[in-house]
């Protein structure tokens, strides 16, 4: 803890004089002990590597079993397109994530590549890579700090740490202080400068004590370079539907197999019965179908600004019931702005927008003050310097006091820089024929070095009322978490020296500022906590000023419901994660803190989302369930270590990406529900027919023909359905429910049973027309095919039109609209127009055993088909009545 140790102790630690710095000789011995200056990063994964972990799922084993088999008997056809799935589903997979993980690489590039050390007792400029414990390094303003320094000289020395500590406001930095507190946060450091910070005012001097994964920066990159392997509630879903249809279609070749034993049945012809039954079992589309539902879930969330770089983070979205946020530029505009200005008994609010408005004599002279008394610059909406200055310049543009007009009619002739002892700037301006002594700074200053108060716009003594009345007001706007900064003036005849300035001032007023809220995240949140999400701030600022902006963004009601890094500090594991509930700002954290707050909601079996955009974030989003970044403002790390980047950093868009993301799981709930009712429908025809010592009504080729074309496109079209406009009416899905939860599973059964069973209703009706039955014995094979063939068209043109029904599990097709699903719609004339081609186009028909069926027949087969969907239609009647 350098922070801790004084500047002697430091140096003496790292045996070294500041005066000459290290000797050629020392960085070398230290090059080898510490290494470079370089963070340091896993290796990526190949495209190889990356290929074959997508491979790692129950279902797609069982499918490349079934393609080995397949292969083994002869039916090579069957076992191309099993794998072209399995192919297919990886390569959708690896497309998505290669170009993520990105997050060390983006720490890397953020590391400074030049800096001013002073060696040999010389001051050099050399490649911060090179940098060695023990360095000098000389800092002055727009420099990045190259390493993590212990100060040993500053003066008026400001550093910029937003992307590091969260806070919007430069600290100012003193070298001098040694603090005891060994639990001090990064944001109250004083002595200290951390790697990939930006000094934006005055000059400074520091000896490296932390270089590469020994930094600030370099412990984040640690964190982030953890590997952390959760699974998506889908992705468990799916393993877990993958393991029972495992399970099922060996557990039904083993039971084929019984009872074709007891049968005495020819023992091959049931292998391939037992085949055509595991064909039948596995929904072999399914990986694919859930592949492209999410690839196409991933495309239309780009269109409302949100860019998901791992497909079954769209799906997590939907189940997200806790959104932690940072504050500084996701829920405020990273941007210091005056919101209230006061002169004597007159407080007024700034407008949130526009410009060119009116204020009064006393209102103009402050603005006009605080204008001169800056040295920052903002032209066509961008400003230059210090933040606080900025906001200042902002302000005097909108009341049409314009930087480069003032500074131009009254120039510059002397000043009195900044200072940390003081906290007060000052300009000697020329003001008509004389001078006029421009300050500004904290407001207790003020009132002791001024002796007179612009009332009214005449100049009176200042007393002790008056000076009251200025704490009061300036006590309310602290309050309020507004920053207070103050204005005074006086007039001289002449040029005088620094030193006269600051004596004998007249006060003008003050004003207040803080990074404000984004206008549109108050009504996004008010959405939030009306779909059962819990919005959660976490800030690296103080905890008045977050507690201030939540209570106006509606995430907290009292200061109670907030808690500092420090006090989280003070509470262990359990007693944290058991008091987190009650908790809705955590403030003055640091990026180890943020990642405890993110583990301590998920104990609780949260689905956590956090949005950040500094590199303080990166951990944080990286163990959240879904990690959202900002597009715009946000650092390369940020983006790097999340699954969502935000185009247009609008903490809104993260609201409407959730409710897309529930609209995709219902979508593949719906795909996965149809396709399971529809194999176990072919498994109840197979499974019966064997049972009963019938002829099979379906061969391995068809089955495989239905579950990979026909089944297939209604599957995708269910997945593309238009959204619900009730689904953020509705509480978070539990990431632990079932697809088969609501229900569900029992509509999946009785569909698949009434599609088994009409299947079995047409071959027997096919059968009958020739005089044969089921228990019939050397029935003709062109009998057989013929009644196959009817079977085939129920069972594929019953699954089309029972997709239909699958839209909506209580609102009938009419309330859901016929025409509203185009795809799917498109997918049914497909299905149909593909099941005529493959029954009449000879060389098909030949390949999968089918026939041409009569007219009649074909009038049979579609009123049976049609079953499924009315039956379907009256359950929803009576369930609504209900």
């Amino acid at each position: 803890m350098w922070f801790a140790k004084s500047q002697e102790e430091t140096l003496k630690e790292l045996n070294v004089n500041p005066a000459t710095g290290l000797t050629s000789q020392e960085v070398q011995a230290r090059l080898e002990q510490y290494g470079t200056n370089k963070l340091k990063g896993k290796p990526k994964k190949s495209l190889i590597a990356l290929f074959f972990a997508q491979l790692k799922d129950m279902l797609i084993y069982v499918l490349i079993g079934a393609a080995l088999i397949t292969f083994f008997i002869g039916e090579y056809v069957d076992s191309i397109i099993i794998l072209l799935v399995v192919v297919l589903n990886a390569a959708i997979g690896v497309f998505q994530e290669f170009k993520a993980e990105k997050a060390i690489e983006a720490l890397q590039q953020m590391t400074t590549p030049k800096t001013l050390v002073r060696r040999n007792g010389e001051v050099l400029e050399i490649q911060s890579e090179e940098l060695v414990p023990g360095d000098i390094v000389l800092i002055d303003a727009g420099r990045f700090i190259p390493a993590d320094l212990r100060l040993i000289e500053s003066a008026n020395l400001q550093i910029e740490e937003s992307a590091l500590t969260g806070e919007s406001v430069p600290t100012e930095k003193v070298a001098q202080e040694v603090l005891q507190d060994p639990k001090t946060p990064l944001g109250d450091q004083v002595n200290m400068a951390f790697m990939s910070t930006l000094a934006t005012y005055g000059r400074g001097e520091g000896v490296v004590v932390g270089t590469a994964m020994e930094t600030e920066i370099g412990k984040i990159a640690k964190i982030l370079d953890e590997e952390i392997d959760e699974m998506t509630p889908l992705q468990k879903r799916m393993e877990e539907l993958g393991r029972v249809l495992g399970y099922l279609a060996i557990g039904i070749c083993v039971l084929i197999f019984v009872i074709s034993f007891f049968q005495k049945r020819d023992l091959f012809e049931m292998f391939l019965t037992a085949i055509s039954l595991a064909v039948a079992a596995i929904p072999e589309g399914l990986p694919a179908i859930v592949a492209i539902v999410l690839a196409l879930g991933v495309t239309r969330m780009s269109k409302i600004n949100a860019i998901v770089k791992k497909l079954p983070a769209v799906e997590t979205l939907g189940s997200v019931n806790i959104i932690c946020s940072d504050k500084t530029g996701t829920l405020t505009q990273n941007q210091m702005t005056v919101v209230k200005y006061y002169t004597l008994n007159n407080l007024q609010e700034v407008p949130r927008e526009g410009s060119g408005f009116d204020a009064t004599i006393q209102a103009k002279e402050l603005m006009k003050t605080f204008v001169l008394c800056s040295d920052a610059t903002y032209e066509q909406g961008q400003g230059t310097g210090d933040p606080t200055e900025i906001a200042l310049v902002v302000l005097g543009e909108r009341f049409n006091l314009g930087r480069k007009t003032l500074h131009t009619e009254y120039k510059r002739v002397g000043e009195n820089p900044f200072d940390s002892d003081r906290k007060l700037m000052s300009t000697l301006n020329e003001e008509n024929t004389g001078y006029r002594v421009h300050t500004k700074g904290a407001i207790d200053n003020l009132l002791k070095l001024s002796t007179t108060a612009l009332v009214d716009g005449k100049v009176v003594p200042l007393t002790e009322a008056m000076k009251q009345e200025y704490l009061r007001v300036a006590d309310e706007m602290s309050d309020a978490a507004l920053r207070v900064l103050g204005a005074a003036y006086k007039d001289v005849d002449r040029v005088i020296s620094p030193q006269e300035m600051e004596q004998a001032l007249t006060l003008i007023g003050m004003v207040g500022m803080i990074d404000p809220p984004r206008l549109e995240v108050r009504d996004s949140i008010r959405d939030a906590k009306l779909a059962g999400i819990t919005p959660v701030m976490i800030t690296g600022d103080h905890k008045n000023t977050a507690v201030a902006i939540a209570k106006e963004l509606g995430i907290a009601e009292s200061i109670e419901e907030s808690m500092t890094g420090a006090e989280i500090d003070q509470l262990s594991d359990e007693e944290f994660s058991r008091r987190i509930g009650s908790l809705r700002v955590f403030a003055r954290v640091s990026p180890e803190h943020k990642v405890k707050i993110v583990k301590a909601f998920k104990s609780h079996g949260n689905i956590v989302s956090m949005t950040g955009d500094g590199v303080n974030d990166a951990p944080s989003l990286k163990n959240a369930d879904i990690g959202v970044a900002m597009g715009i403002t946000g650092t390369d790390v940020s983006k790097g270590a999340a699954d969502m980047i935000l185009t247009d950093d609008n903490f809104t868009t993260i609201v409407h990406a959730i409710e897309e993301g529930r609209n995709i799981y219902n979508n593949i709930k719906k795909s996965v529900i149809f396709l399971l009712s529809c194999n176990l429908g072919e498994i109840v025809a197979i499974f019966f027919s064997v049972l009963f010592f019938w002829p099979v009504p379906l061969l391995a080729t068809q089955l495989l023909w239905i579950n990979l074309i026909t089944d297939t496109l209604p599957a995708i079209a269910l997945g593309v359905d238009p959204g619900d406009k009730e689904v953020m009416r509705q509480k978070p899905r539990n990431p632990k429910e079932s697809f088969f939860a609501h229900g569900s599973g029992i509509r999946a059964i009785i569909g698949g049973v009434l599609i088994g069973a009409l299947t079995l209703v047409a071959f027997y009706i096919g059968l009958r027309e020739y005089g044969y039955t089921l228990g019939s014995t050397d029935i003709p094979a062109d009998i057989l095919t013929y009644a196959r063939t009817m079977a085939f068209v129920v069972l594929a043109a019953s699954q089309l039109f029972y997709s239909l029904s699958m839209r909506h599990a209580t609102k009938s097709i009419f309330a859901v609209g016929i025409f509203s699903n185009r795809y799917l719609i498109a997918a049914i004339i497909v299905g149909l127009l593909l099941q005529l081609m493959v029954i009449s186009v000879p060389f098909l028909s030949s390949a999968f055993k089918l026939q041409m069926l009569s007219l009649r027949d074909w009038g049979i087969v579609l009123c049976l088909a049609v079953i499924p969907l009315v039956l379907k239609e009256i359950y929803k009647l009576f369930l609504r009545s209900k």
